[in-house]
């Protein structure tokens, strides 16, 4: 990939942790994170299968329901969330954000981003970390430059007009961009092979038939 591929040179951290924990709340855009928490989960493809396993996280453990009608409890609180037993923090977009609410979680995602582990931020999620501050110094993407500036950030020369973007351990990416999202995950977790990665994304974003026999290709190359 080009634009929409990770900085060149941007740190590949070895993951030793086995758990990715998603970010549930009300109104939770549950399509987003999607592509991400499937593959993340079925161990098809996977360089190292069964290494990772996706836990919802709430505020709380009570009942959650996405924007989809999907209802979720909670795997963990929020409060029992800690960088120390997490390879990533995943972030979905909804409307809660844009209402400043989920404050709890951007603060946890400070926590993440000071310990050095990756956060995925996508859709309203983004507009929430720049509020915060925290894409002030980092290239970063949303859904639109017009989108985030609603947060008053100071970090717009930072911005890039790409569907995902990764920079020093913080994904962010546009709402119309699910697979980009989901790729800059695998990719910073390190989920598939670099060629099955490619033949993945190339399936999931054109979905041309053939490039599923590519992809068992590479993926069983014997």
């Amino acid at each position: 990939m080009s634009e929409e591929a990770s900085i060149d040179g941007d740190p590949k951290p070895t993951m030793t942790k086995a758990r990715v924990d998603v970010f549930v709340f009300d109104t939770m855009a549950d399509w987003e994170a999607a592509y991400a928490m499937a593959g993340i989960n079925n161990p098809e493809f996977q360089l190292e299968p069964g290494r990772y396993r996706v836990l919802t996280v709430g505020i709380s453990k009570d009942v959650v329901t996405s924007m989809g009608g999907l209802r979720i409890r909670p795997d963990l609180a929020l409060d029992e969330l800690s960088p120390n037993t997490s390879a990533m923090l995943i972030l979905p977009g909804g409307f809660a954000w844009e209402n400043g609410g989920n404050s709890q979680a951007i603060e946890k995602a400070r926590e993440f981003i000071d310990a050095g582990v990756p956060v995925a931020a996508i859709c309203a999620a983004t507009l929430a970390l720049a509020r915060a501050g925290l894409l002030d110094d980092r290239l970063h993407t949303s859904n639109a430059p017009e989108y985030i500036a609603y947060s008053n950030y100071h970090g717009q020369e930072h911005y890039r007009a790409v569907a995902a973007i990764t920079d020093r351990g913080v994904i962010t990416a546009s709402g119309i961009a699910p697979v980009d999202f989901a790729y800059e995950i695998f990719k910073m977790l390190g989920l598939y092979k670099g060629e099955v990665l490619e033949a993945w994304f190339a399936l999931n974003k054109t979905g041309d038939p053939a490039k599923f026999f590519e992809l068992m290709r590479v993926a069983n190359p014997s």
